[in-house]
C-alpha cells in the first residue's frame, strides 16, 4: 500500500511547493517600496538634518570661512536624498548676501518648496556668524 500512495504524495508536495512559492511572490510584490510624494515639513527637516550634520565638525563653518562655495555644493549633494533640489543663500552678521556664485543642484520644478534658515558660527578666533537660507524642492 505504500507504494501505491508514494506518487500521491509526490503529487500534494509539488503542489504545495509551487503553492509556497507564488504566495511569496505576490507578498514580496505588494511589500516593495514605492516612494511616496515628500510632505515640506519632511523636506524641511531633511534640510535641517544635513546643516546640523555638516555643523557638527565644524565643516560648514570652514566652508563659509574659506567661501569654498564649489565644496558646500558637492558636500549638499552627498548628503541630500537623490530627487531633492536645493538652492542655498549666505549672509554675513550684517545680512549681506556673501556667496558670489549660485550654490544649487538645478532648478526646481516642484510645488512643494521648504525653507530651512540655519545660523553658523565660524570657529574662527575672530567671531563670524552667518545666516544660511537652505530651499528644498522634490526634483520632478
Amino acid at each position: 500500500m505504500k507504494g501505491q500512495n508514494k506518487g500521491q504524495i509526490r503529487i500534494i508536495e509539488a503542489f504545495l511547493a509551487v503553492l509556497i512559492i507564488f504566495s511569496s511572490i505576490a507578498i514580496s510584490a505588494n511589500l516593495a517600496v514605492t516612494q511616496n510624494a515628500v510632505e515640506p515639513n519632511d523636506l524641511a527637516y531633511t534640510g535641517l538634518q544635513v546643516l546640523l550634520k555638516l555643523d557638527y565638525d565644524g565643516s560648514l563653518g570652514r566652508y563659509l570661512d574659506n567661501r569654498d562655495w564649489i565644496g558646500l555644493r558637492e558636500s549638499l549633494n552627498l548628503f541630500l536624498p537623490t530627487g531633492i533640489s536645493f538652492n542655498l543663500t549666505v549672509y554675513n552678521w550684517e545680512m549681506r548676501q556673501i556667496n558670489e556664485e549660485v550654490i544649487s543642484n538645478g532648478g526646481f520644478n516642484s510645488q512643494e518648496v521648504a525653507f530651512v534658515k540655519y545660523v553658523c558660527v565660524s570657529q574662527n578666533p575672530t567671531f563670524h556668524y552667518y545666516v544660511v537660507y537652505l530651499y528644498l524642492a522634490v526634483a520632478k
